[in-house]
């Protein structure tokens, strides 16, 4: 197993959307396991305890994009479950088990296909996709 800082989570949505999950701590560990599983675990802010108390009681799956290690990496997409959700005074632990979606190189092409709808093309596409490749911005992902 290997384990790593979690930086950043966003869920997304079914609607493509993402709910921005801000984090008291984080970790991630590597199972490096058969079935190539992940676990995420979120201490973050009891005000979302209901949140994710619905996901977890409806057992769906949820596609989480996760920043590991620095805050400049490249946004990793895992297709996961709630495993255990915990309750502190001001607090929750969220405990996410998945395997990896889409490997690093994909938020680039998420990014260009992005800014292909939007009608950009030719040295401005170029020059907005360098920008938008430095902020690295919330994309809207479609589910499969």
């Amino acid at each position: 197993m290997k384990s790593f800082k979690l930086v950043a989570l966003e869920v997304v949505e079914e609607d493509g959307n993402s709910v921005e999950i801000p984090l008291e701590d984080g970790l991630i560990i590597n199972k490096e396991n058969e079935r190539a599983s992940w676990l995420l675990e979120a201490y973050t802010d009891l005000s979302l305890f209901d949140y994710f108390q619905k996901i977890h009681a409806e057992s769906r799956e949820v596609i989480v994009q996760a920043v590991i290690t620095k805050r400049e990496n490249d946004p990793a997409f895992f297709q996961t479950k709630i495993a255990s959700l915990n309750k502190f005074d001001q607090h929750i632990s969220v405990l996410f088990e998945g395997r990896l979606r889409r490997n690093r190189s994909d938020y680039s092409e998420l990014l260009l296909d992005s800014l292909l709808e939007k009608g950009f093309g030719g040295q401005a596409l170029l020059e907005e996709f360098r920008d938008k490749m430095k902020s690295k911005p919330k994309l809207k992902i479609k589910h499969d």
